[in-house]
């Protein structure tokens, strides 16, 4: 039910939505206000009508354009039924028989995906990550290295180029066992190949302490008061080169 203007009625009545029909009709004439309007909200009806799932999803994930048929191969199931299960499980024998060429890349982008959540990094990230990992694997020179590591590492370029860094030892902890020397290595690796290949340097961007102290203080539980102390210091050391005077001393 909603309110509307209504030419017969000369006033503002209340309306009917018919959905199926996409009308709007009024409540006290009964006139049409509007016809064959379309309905923009969310769909929630479960077509899974074969199975106990309740999952109100009936399409498919986005189009991913590093992906040689853009992700959009299809998965035979097992519906129920004896003869569905005969009929399926042979077809997804054939299936599986069949060389996929985006095998190994949905896996490393999955981990990617799996790394990025695990640290509540946004979408564009993982996407940087994909592509970074895209370019090095078009070049077919990382077989025989640490996937783990080449994985993280992309995932960490990635953060740096979208002025989101992290630190290699949180890169490290979601990384599937690979050591900070192991991502360490691959990234100078990565860099090479990219450079290499662009013909130029890689645009990684400048580390701040600010990019980390929010983060940090968030995860110590400071107060605002606190958090702002420390974020005057770290605008104080960058005023007058902290590292200069470190350097200075140890001289």
């Amino acid at each position: 039910m909603g309110d509307a203007f209504c030419s017969d009625c000369k006033k503002h009545t209340e309306v009917v939505f018919d959905h199926s029909a996409g009308d709007t009709v009024c409540s006290e004439c009964g006139l049409v206000l509007e016809s064959h309007s379309i309905d923009e909200t969310s769909e929630w009806r479960t077509f899974a009508n074969e199975s106990n799932d309740n999952d109100p999803v009936r399409v498919g994930g986005p189009t991913n354009p590093l992906l040689s048929d853009g992700g959009l191969s299809t998965v035979i199931s097992k519906p129920n039924g004896t003869t569905g299960d005969y009929l399926s499980s042979s077809l997804g024998r054939w299936q599986n028989r069949g060389s996929n060429p985006d095998r190994g890349l949905i896996l490393a982008f999955k981990t990617i995906a799996t790394m990025a959540d695990r640290l509540g990094l946004v979408s564009t990230i993982k996407d940087r990550a994909s592509e970074i990992y895209k370019k090095v694997e078009d070049q077919k020179s990382s077989r025989g290295r640490n996937q783990d590591a080449i994985l993280a590492a992309c995932l960490y370029i990635a953060c740096r180029q979208e002025d989101k860094p992290r630190t290699v030892k949180e890169i490290c902890s979601v990384a599937n066992g690979a050591t900070k020397k192991e991502i360490g290595r691959a990234k100078e690796y990565i860099v090479k190949q990219l450079e290499s290949e662009m013909g130029q340097a890689v645009e990684m961007g400048t580390i701040h302490a600010g990019d980390f102290l929010r983060r940090f203080c968030s995860n110590l539980g400071m107060n605002n008061q606190a958090m702002k102390a420390a974020q005057e210091a770290v605008q104080k050391s960058e005023e007058i080169d902290i590292r200069y005077i470190t350097c200075y001393w140890c001289c």
